[in-house]
């Protein structure tokens, strides 16, 4: 793929209303002719003008400041407001916009102005001179920042867009301007996502998206409450290779921010799969090395991360299996120094020993617990207590105590990369077991608070792909085993009493069965954390609801 487009700003406004059939969203659609998104079905929006920052005199309820915050850069966020609501009254006819009083101007009035469309949208007129010449403000207190979208590497135009909604004006219904729109429609966002499937509407992928969000409001003001609430996240569409050829990668995917990560660039040219023994190198500090140890609960192997440039330390060095250390050792070419474990299960650190006899690396982690499942083999040199930078030429490593998964496992932070190697403390793709008696559930918890105070870039698990926004997932595992732990009481307030069998098809009632003799451990794990903290109690194998 051909060196990047740089991508244009823009804005989109996306307009809800009531009406007797619920709440329906105006849309346009494209000329069949035009460049970018021709004869798709769209909300009104477009590129951002210089001259949008400088009309911050007319803009009410919002400073820069603001705007700037909400939207994740140093300066010139409310340029993005006032472009919405310039776009949206150049292109539908529909104004957002309050009286030097503040107060909302009548439907008559905006039927009057739209004598200006036209040399606004030929450039004759600014939107700031029609503002300070009809005396009008724009109300960015009621317009909320709600999405960001990309335009993925490839096309001949690409734009930045952050999309906005509000509650469309009362009295306005919108018109197209005939040239480049050429029809418009207020339509339920179900309905227009069900015309979509009948090839009755073209909708783009980022269309499709933000209707299936808005479907979800039966009134449009819980949608803008919704909005104004929203933490935005920015969906960059990627290009990468493999062995199905080209792809194309979006926010949902697995592949997602390791592409980024690996193709800052976005060349296209990094690869999307997950193969033993084949390295791939993630930025100018890392490369990986996947185990061939695929299965169930290692997923496409155990990943073992080479750090440095010159001299190289090895994370993880994973089963002992020859095939794997050989490559370890083909890829370190001669430079691998230090061999750093996360715990001391058996998929994460046997191979120490070999790698050791092969290169004489020092060793660094924590002896293993003496419980079922560890390598107790593994012998350490040096043993890093929590918070302890281990300084190597060019790279720093700080250990971070994460119990719960091990008692002693560890995640090391790459402060030049902010770059963390989670071990199985995050999993991608899964979350992690919870073995008692040495996993822990409030150990685990408590481990995956103390990640909220970091400042993380991207997560490296011990399986799987990177992971970003790692506050955001880790957020998520802790609500995620929260809701399990919820499930799991009101099951125990159900029942006089129970065995571990009797709740486990209950509280597990969302994954399947065969998979049950597994999520029992992390389910012994709840109970035992809800018996410490006095939430249940115990009996002869029996569980019963117990006081707070």
């Amino acid at each position: 793929m051909a060196a990047s487009t740089v991508p244009r700003p823009a804005a989109t406004l996306v307009l809800l209303r009531t009406a007797q059939s619920g709440s329906e969203v105006f849309m346009l659609q494209r000329t069949r002719g035009a460049v970018f998104l021709g004869g798709a079905y769209v909300f009104p929006g477009g590129s951002l003008d210089d001259a949008d920052a400088r009309i911050a005199r007319r803009v009410v309820g919002l400073s820069d400041a603001q705007a700037s915050a909400r939207l994740g850069i140093e300066s010139g966020g409310l340029a993005y407001w006032v472009a919405a609501v310039r776009e949206c009254f150049e292109e539908a006819g529909i104004l957002l916009a309050l009286d030097e009083n503040q107060h909302p101007i009548e439907a008559s009035r905006v039927a009057a102005l739209d004598r200006f469309r036209a040399p606004l949208n030929a450039g004759e007129l600014s939107f700031g001179e029609f503002l300070e010449s009809e005396r009008l403000l724009v109300p960015a207190r009621d317009i909320a920042y709600f999405g960001h979208w990309i335009t993925a590497p490839g096309r001949p135009r690409r734009f930045d867009t952050r999309f906005f909604l509000a509650l469309a004006p009362q009295g306005q219904a919108g018109s197209h301007d005939n040239s480049e729109t050429i029809h418009n429609a207020w339509v339920r966002p179900a309905e227009a996502l069900e015309r979509e499937q009948r090839g009755e509407m073209e909708l783009v992928f980022a269309t499709k998206h933000t209707l299936a969000g808005l479907a979800r409001f039966a009134r449009p003001a819980e949608a803008l409450a919704h909005a104004m609430a929203l933490e935005v996240e920015t969906n960059r569409a990627c290009w990468a290779q493999g062995r199905d050829g080209p792809r194309l990668f979006r926010r949902a995917d697995p592949q997602y921010f390791e592409i980024h990560w690996s193709d800052p660039a976005e060349t296209g040219e990094t690869s999307y799969d997950l193969i033993p023994g084949v390295p791939k190198r993630l930025d100018r500090l890392v490369t990986r090395l996947i185990a061939p140890n695929p299965g169930f609960m290692t997923g496409p192997g155990t990943n073992s991360y080479l750090v440095g440039e010159n001299e190289l330390a090895v994370i993880d060095p994973g089963p002992p299996i020859a095939e794997h250390v050989d490559a370890l050792l083909a890829e370190g070419k001669g430079r691998i120094r230090w061999i750093v474990c996360t715990h001391t299960h058996r998929d994460h650190s046997p191979a120490a020993a070999a790698l050791k006899a092969a290169t004489g690396a020092e060793v660094i982690g924590r002896p293993a617990p003496a419980h079922e499942g560890q390598d107790h083999q593994f012998a350490p040199e040096r043993v890093p207590a929590h918070g302890e930078r281990l300084r190597f030429p060019g790279f720093t490593l700080r250990a971070i105590h994460t119990p719960g998964h091990a008692s002693n496992h560890l995640c090391y932070l790459l402060e030049e990369t902010r770059a963390l190697f989670t071990g199985d403390h995050v999993m991608q793709g899964s979350t992690v077991v919870i073995n008692p008696p040495d996993g822990d559930m409030r150990a685990y918890l408590s481990s995956l608070e103390l990640l909220l105070e970091e400042d993380l870039a991207i997560l490296a698990p011990g399986h799987g792909y990177l992971i970003g926004a790692p506050h955001r997932e880790v957020r998520r595992l802790i609500a995620h085993r929260l809701a399990r732990e919820a499930k799991l009481e009101l099951a125990l307030s159900s029942a006089s009493e129970a065995t571990l069998e009797e709740l486990l098809p209950f509280v597990y009632d969302d994954v399947p069965a065969k998979v049950h003799a597994v999520a029992a451990r992390s389910l012994q794990a709840h109970l035992e954390k809800l018996v410490a903290e006095g939430r249940a109690r115990s009996s002869a194998g029996r569980y019963a609801i117990g006081r707070r």
